[in-house]
This record gives C-alpha cells, structure tokens and sequence, in this order.
C-alpha cells in the first residue's frame, strides 16, 4: 500500500512540474509576442515620402497648396534673421518651410562665409547631417529665375548642385544671404532668390565679419541653432 502511494505521489508532482513547465514556455511565447508588438507600435511610420527627383516636385507642389507659411526665424549664436519668403517661387518657398518642419537645419553651419559677398548655410560635414539628408531624400530644384527677383542685398538665394549641370539645378538643402552692398546683380538668372532679410541684417553682417581659412570656412563653426516658422 506504502509503495502504491509513493508511486500515486511521484506521478502526481511529475504531472504539475510538466504542467508548471508548460506554463512557463506559454507565459514565455506570449511575453516575446507582446515584445514583438510592441517594436512595431514603437516603429514610426513615414509621415512623408523619401524624396529623388522624379518625385520632389509633385511632393513639394502639394506641400505649398497646405502649407501658405512665408517667414521663418534663423536663430545663431550672433543673433536672429528673420526671413520672408516669396510666395511666386512656390516650390523654393515650399522646400525651406519643409526642411524647417523636419528640424533639418537645426546645428547645420553657416560654412562658407565671402568677406563683403555672402553667408552660405545649411550644410556640415557632421555624420548626423548626412543621415537627416538621406531619410529626407535625395532630389534636385530646377531653377525659378524669372520672376522679377533680384540678388540684392539681404536676398537669399538657393546655389546650384555640387555636380556639373547645365541647367543650374538647385541643391535644396543649402542657401545664400547676399551680404554685400549694392547686391550681386552679376547672380541674377543664374540661381534662384526665394526671399529676403526682414530682420536681421546686423546679424548677417556680423557672421560675414568671422575669420575664415583659405577655403572660405569660418576658423570657429557657426551654428545654425534652429530655423523656426513665424508669423
């Protein structure tokens, strides 16, 4: 009778250390599966599509219709530059107002600064920068010369790519102030001007005063903190 009890015991504690290893891997697949779920609620998805050439325009054409904003706040550590953008060079106006929206500006450089020329802005050499270029897209701007613009001073300008091109197309992701006096007329019909300093110029000035090397890149990076959307 001892033996059949013991017997009876031994094959009752294997059935819940069986059952209690069962639950245990249940309890272990569903936690993977909600780990699972969770990743992929975390994952964002693409607000806006990855930009190439064959795509930008109808994107941006879009992107002007919605979005009617024309000023924007450059702020640096020398100070803010307020900005209007035209509103006849819809797509230039479109393609700032989007980079701004996607932070894209924030720490890029005023790299290239002329001595009584211009303020080049928008690019860095830094890792990350590259990295918000190609979540963005890669994607050219045809040129917009013909409505009555001109490369005065205070006038910001869109230069062309860093590829030869015959067409003047525009690296949008980069763009000029105009610094000296009288303007650059000998600019005009050759880039686009998307807008003008309303506020700032002192700035401007001051930027186009640093130190720079022989390649024109100031010895002390200037910051673009942020390009921020006024009224």
């Amino acid at each position: 009778m001892r033996v059949f009890l013991l017997v009876l015991l031994c094959f009752v504690m294997s059935c819940e250390d069986k059952q209690s290893s069962k639950q245990k891997n249940i309890d272990k697949i569903d936690s993977t599966s909600v780990k699972k779920e969770e990743k992929k609620q975390k994952k964002p998805k693409r607000k806006y599509p990855r930009l190439t050439d064959n795509n930008a325009m109808t994107f941006l054409g879009k992107y002007a219709d919605e979005h009617p904003e024309n000023k924007v706040r450059i702020v640096t550590d020398f100070g803010d530059i307020d900005i209007l953008l035209y509103d006849k060079t819809k797509y230039h106006r479109a393609n700032f107002i989007f980079l701004a929206e996607q932070d894209y500006f924030d720490y890029t450089q005023f790299y290239r600064v002329v001595p009584n020329f211009v303020i080049q802005g928008g690019s860095s050499d830094g890792i990350d920068i590259a990295n918000r270029r190609r979540k963005i897209g890669r994607y050219l701007l045809p040129p917009d010369t013909k409505r009555g613009y001109t490369h005065k001073r205070g006038a910001i300008s869109m230069p062309s790519s860093e590829i030869e091109d015959a067409y003047k197309l525009a690296s949008p992701y980069q763009f000029f102030i105009v610094n000296r006096k009288g303007g650059a007329p000998f600019l005009d019909g050759d880039y686009t001007v998307f807008g003008e300093v309303i506020k700032g110029m002192d700035v401007v000035d001051k930027i186009n005063a640093v130190e720079t090397d022989k390649g024109e890149w100031p010895l002390k990076n200037v910051f673009i903190k942020s390009v921020e959307i006024i009224e």
